[in-house]
């Protein structure tokens, strides 16, 4: 039996996208080559990318003039060439958790960063909503879901100036506007494909106008005028990409996978809500559906390792909870069947009976 698998990133893959990778490396479209030895600019590969850039248009309805980028270096290396690109003088930043924080520290080598707002002070468990932007920002920046604190913020927001948004671990899991963005980014080992490509969407008309020199890999115009080929980029995640967008098309697009995710996190969510064992550590209006962080009640605490090991005895791996929250998580990525949140589920009830 596969294990039900929770982990935060590199998380679970659809079976399709799994055996249609494993096909892949065995013999690439019938070049009687592996996918991991043949030209990233063979036709057959060409087609490959082509056509990932193509599905995720139209699975997120990317209006004309966007580019989809395929890029190395995963979101860390998009939090430098975000402001590289596109800080002239001031940017504004929401700071709702690590990954959002390491994006300020790189932007505030290009210019000023204005933090609008910040939940650090209660550990990151809510998505502020009390804030304004500035109008002589040149962009706002926000992480959309918080994968450590289990936060999200499921919504696009209207903003005086360009938006800029990491999507990292939510990607895929509900409608985007997307022409409310200049940017959008989102490293592919959550809903997308294995480590190793970040999907960039940019939109053309705000390249080419930083004040500064950019060096040659670090500028989006490159890689949108290569078409995300300046250099050879990472193939085989591309292709397991593909077959994950083929496999949400026949899910039934984005707005489908929404409903699903919904579910699946009402679950789990009215499971800790009714359990007297298990708490919900964030708070109730920023619950992420993608990344559920739960904690023992404190006259349970010392029964968090127990209840991994009880859970792992029934093929439940990668709920421990990251260190900032402790605890538990459970990541409930698209790729993730209800059937393992119900294992989950049935796991906690179990184990609080027994104790």
């Amino acid at each position: 039996m596969k294990k039900h698998n929770f982990y935060a990133g590199p998380s679970i893959l659809s079976e399709y996208t799994i055996n249609n990778t494993i096909d892949a490396i065995r013999n690439f479209a019938g070049m009687d080559l592996s996918l991991l030895e043949i030209s990233h600019r063979s036709k057959q590969f060409t087609a490959v990318i082509n056509e990932a850039s193509a599905l995720v248009k139209e699975l997120l309805e990317v209006p004309e003039g966007y580019s989809v980028l395929w890029l190395g270096g995963g979101a860390s290396l998009q939090f430098c060439m975000v402001p590289y690109n596109l800080l002239h003088n001031k940017a504004a930043y929401l700071e709702t958790g690590v990954w959002a924080s390491n994006a300020i520290k790189e932007a505030r080598l290009f210019g000023e960063v204005d933090v609008v707002a910040s939940s650090r002070e209660a550990n990151f468990n809510f998505v502020p909503t009390d804030y304004v932007i500035p109008a002589d920002a040149d962009y706002f920046h926000f992480t959309t879901n918080n994968t450590i604190y289990g936060t999200e913020l499921r919504k696009d927001p209207d903003s005086p100036v360009p938006l800029v948004a990491d999507m990292s671990s939510d990607i895929f899991s509900r409608p985007v506007d997307v022409s409310k963005y200049d940017l959008i980014y989102a490293g592919a080992q959550k809903n997308i494909a294995p480590a190793g490509v970040t999907l960039v969407i940019v939109k053309d008309s705000v390249l080419g106008k930083a004040p500064r020199q950019i060096p040659t890999m670090l500028n989006y115009k490159t890689h949108v005028d290569k078409e995300s080929m300046f250099n050879t980029p990472p193939v085989l995640p591309i292709f397991s990409a593909l077959q994950t967008l083929r496999y949400y098309k026949e899910q039934g697009g984005v707005k489908a996978l929404e409903l699903i995710d919904m579910e699946k996190a009402g679950m789990l969510y009215d499971a800790i809500d009714n359990s007297r064992m298990f708490l919900g550590t964030a708070r109730a209006d920023s619950r992420s559906i993608m990344n559920v962080c739960f904690v023992m009640a404190p006259e349970y605490k010392e029964l968090e390792q127990e209840f991994i090991d009880f859970a792992a005895a029934r093929n439940i791996v990668g709920i421990k909870g990251h260190r900032s929250v402790g605890g538990f998580r459970a990541s409930l990525y698209n790729a993730l069947p209800k059937e393992s949140v119900k294992a989950l589920i049935d796991a906690m009830n179990e184990f609080e009976k027994k104790h």
